[in-house]
């Protein structure tokens, strides 16, 4: 009887985000200067029939973003249940460790070279850049890892690493040229404006080839869960693991940087709203789970972050504080009552 209603859990929770992702994908495609009912939105994106101006707008413009939100948002949600498997603490993310940072300074700094020689910057140096940034601030992280073994310096620090790599982001951004400040500002703050198709094609092969080999990984991933010797015991090469889950993770993480720049709160959140929601931290489920989660989450917050006070739009990073922050405060209260 437990297994079936466990069972009946998951499905209910699967059905649930994927309704929510349902009504968020159409509402975020009617939002706008141009509002169509839903039989008018479905002629333009299956029979390609309708209104020459509503048609471009949602092809051109709104169906690119909101498909940019669906894999990124969800990408970040993955990136953040590996680091808190990998450092097994329930508030460390992306964001929180300074890696989403530290891939913004060095996308920064050469997006601030290539456009002050006038060269466009392509969406693969983009995320290498990211990725190369990703990988040095979490190599200060897991040096700081190996000197400290309280989880909550760990976190300080890597909040530290966060604001070093933003000031100097920051004090670049004030010298570059005029034009430059310009297409930087809002990246830097984080945005999904401007999506193009080849934006998301670019993100989704990257995303979806980094997401089968975490999917495939999900078994390593649990036995990990249990502790280090119990996954060496189940044959699980615990070095080689290590470095996946942060390669990994790395990948995830940068792929957002480069195309939305840094947003905060999701990849903590996220993880913990969809365990609370499972009963569960099976991988298996919790990884589908979480892509699923940080899309309806990233909609959610995009859809307000452009609506509310349009035509100006709002940071998305300003957005997903507003959300994600109290879930973060709760997670530590709750794990200062149980110590």
């Amino acid at each position: 009887m437990d297994d079936k209603k466990r069972t009946a859990r998951y499905w209910m929770a699967f059905l649930i985000l994927a309704v929510f992702l349902m009504i968020l994908f159409v509402w975020n495609v009617n939002a706008g200067s141009i509002h169509l009912s839903v039989s008018e939105i479905l002629n333009i994106i299956f029979r390609h029939q309708g209104d020459a101006t509503a048609y471009n707008i949602i092809w051109e413009i709104r169906l690119p973003r909101i498909l940019s939100v669906i894999i990124l948002g969800g990408a970040l949600s993955v990136s953040g249940f590996l680091l808190q498997t990998f450092f097994n603490n329930p508030i460390a993310g992306p964001f929180v460790l300074g890696i989403s940072s530290g891939a913004k300074l060095v996308v920064a700094l050469l997006m601030i070279y290539f456009l002050s020689r006038s060269i466009s910057m392509g969406s693969a140096a983009m995320i290498i850049a990211a990725f190369i940034g990703s990988m040095i601030s979490m190599g200060f992280v897991l040096l700081v890892a190996k000197k400290v073994h309280n989880m909550s310096m760990l976190v300080i620090s890597g909040v530290m690493i966060g604001y070093i790599c933003s000031a100097v982001t920051d004090f670049v951004v004030t010298f570059a040229d005029d034009s430059n400040i310009v297409n930087l500002h809002n990246w830097s703050l984080g945005s999904f404006s401007g999506m193009s198709w080849g934006n998301v094609k670019v993100m989704a092969i990257v995303v979806l080839l980094t997401m089968v080999i975490v999917f495939f990984m999900s078994k390593p991933i649990g036995a990990y869960q249990l502790g280090e010797v119990y996954a060496q015991n189940m044959g699980v090469n615990i070095k080689l693991f290590r470095i996946g889950l942060i390669l990994l993770s790395s990948i995830l993480s940068a792929c957002v940087t480069a195309f939305a720049g840094p947003i905060s709160f999701v990849g903590i959140a996220v993880p913990h709203i969809v365990k609370s929601l499972l009963k569960t931290a099976r991988p298996l489920l919790v990884i589908p789970a979480c892509f699923l989660g940080g899309a309806v989450f990233c909609l959610f917050c995009d859809l307000i972050a452009r609506t509310v006070f349009a035509p100006t739009e709002l940071s998305i990073s300003s957005v997903t504080a507003v959300f994600g922050a109290p879930v973060v405060i709760y997670i530590m209260i709750r794990r200062q009552k149980r110590n």
